[in-house]
């Protein structure tokens, strides 16, 4: 049984959403807080993380820069607030979702299946234990490691993944459909701004200037290319 990691501080919508998640078979574990959330997180390592945006004391975006300091877990954030602003922030700290309240309980236990189920893509690199280069970058998926100019470079599962896909493919022109099929799968609920804000996480990572890029290149209006020169 999947575990849940409930972090509300609404009672009646925390209460609501246990029982509905319980009946989909998730065991769930609630928590109202950030200290008891980050408590919790650690004795249990739950399979995935539902986080209010809105907490007293610390912030569900607090929270959520906490737990990725040392997991990958899955995050989905909850808030009442629906302006860009916020949900690009929530993604920039590592979310991989974002659901505005109020919420049908039908499209969010769908989207907890989704991203529970989002595998690693699979590319001929998969079964080829020869890392894949371009542009002084080196992916390697048999060891999860990137290396930009020799030095060791640490990614998420999702910027490797995105990475990963761009590298192997270099010189090719790959649509913001592709990619969004390939890393978090074709049937993807979230804002497509995420793939936005990864570009701009591996940019950071991988780019001498990232406000100047010359690896990772936007194509206007169909996606981005990763250069093979």
């Amino acid at each position: 049984m999947q575990k849940l990691l409930l972090v509300e501080d609404e009672a009646a919508i925390a209460e609501g959403l246990a029982i509905t998640l319980e009946a989909e078979g998730f065991s769930v574990l609630w928590v109202n807080n950030g200290a008891d959330a980050l408590t919790t997180f650690a004795k249990h390592r739950p399979d995935l993380v539902l986080l209010d945006l809105m907490l007293p004391g610390m912030s569900g975006t607090d929270i959520c820069r906490e737990i990725r300091r040392d997991s990958d877990v899955p995050i989905i954030m909850l808030t009442a607030r629906d302006s860009e602003i916020d949900r690009v922030v929530g993604l920039e700290l590592g979310a991989d979702d974002y659901v505005t309240k109020p919420f049908s309980t039908r499209e969010l236990v769908a989207r907890i299946k989704t991203v529970l189920r989002r595998a690693p893509i699979v590319t001929m690199a998969d079964n080829d234990t020869a890392p894949a280069h371009a542009a002084g970058v080196r992916v390697d998926r048999s060891r999860h490691e990137v290396q930009v100019d020799g030095t060791l470079v640490t990614l998420p599962p999702k910027e490797f993944e995105l990475l990963a896909y761009l590298v192997e493919y270099a010189g090719r022109v790959l649509t913001r459909d592709q990619l969004i099929d390939q890393v978090w799968g074709s049937d993807y609920y979230g804002d497509t701004k995420t793939l936005d804000v990864h570009v701009r996480r591996i940019r950071a990572r991988i780019e001498n200037d990232p406000h100047d890029p010359k690896r990772l290149l936007t194509v206007r209006g169909v996606g981005y290319r990763f250069t093979d020169q």
